[in-house]
């Protein structure tokens, strides 16, 4: 009978963290998803929400897979913000090739997001 109740904070923490973690990719995915589309920004506040949940979530995935997708969520949209940031100026330079660098960074960004996803629900932590 305690090996039942030792295993179930563990099923228990484990489901939840699953739950959050599909909350964030969700998240993320709209944002990435508009991020490509032309005219469908759904602004930055849900980025800001699903960031703010990793920050907040993270340190209750700590010694489990779920960990290393928090890291990976959080990563993406800092290289994806530098990276905005880096191709800004030839928004004002030149508008074709600032729209193009954008659109790259966007599908990067997008990509990024379905494979977490990918890997999160097959089980797998990410690896950089």
């Amino acid at each position: 009978m305690n090996d039942v109740d030792s295993t179930r904070p563990d099923v228990e923490r484990l489901r939840s963290l699953n739950t959050v973690g599909l909350v964030s990719y969700i998240l993320h995915l709209a944002v990435a998803v508009a991020a490509v589309l032309p005219g469908a920004q759904p602004g930055v506040s849900l980025l800001l929400v699903a960031l703010l949940i990793d920050f907040i979530k993270r340190g209750d995935a700590v010694g489990t897979w779920h960990e290393s997708h928090f890291t990976w969520r959080i990563r993406t949209v800092f290289i994806a913000g530098g990276l905005y940031l880096l191709t800004a100026p030839l928004w004002m330079l030149f508008v074709l090739p600032g729209m193009l660098a954008w659109w790259a960074v966007s599908l990067w960004f997008l990509y990024r997001i379905i494979k977490g996803m990918i890997g999160m629900n097959a089980g797998r932590p990410m690896v950089n």
